[in-house]
């Protein structure tokens, strides 16, 4: 698949384990309790995914992103 046209193409689909948006530079990894490592887009995806597991209810302030470069 034709990703821009300076000819790059998309290799694999990597999405973030916790809320699925594509990740395209390395990511944050991090372990499970069963031992399987998974890739989140922000340490925020992680935080949740971490409560989660750990049989809470995740309860994280949403965090807003500047629209100024």
């Amino acid at each position: 698949m034709r990703f821009a046209d300076k000819r790059y193409y998309i290799e694999a689909y990597v999405k973030c384990a916790n809320c699925g948006v594509l990740i395209y530079d390395e990511g944050l990894t991090a372990k499970a309790t069963d031992g399987a490592e998974h890739l989140y887009c922000s340490q925020w995806c992680r935080d949740w995914a971490a409560q989660r597991e750990a049989g809470k209810k995740p309860v994280l302030a949403l965090v807003r992103q500047s629209s100024k470069p």
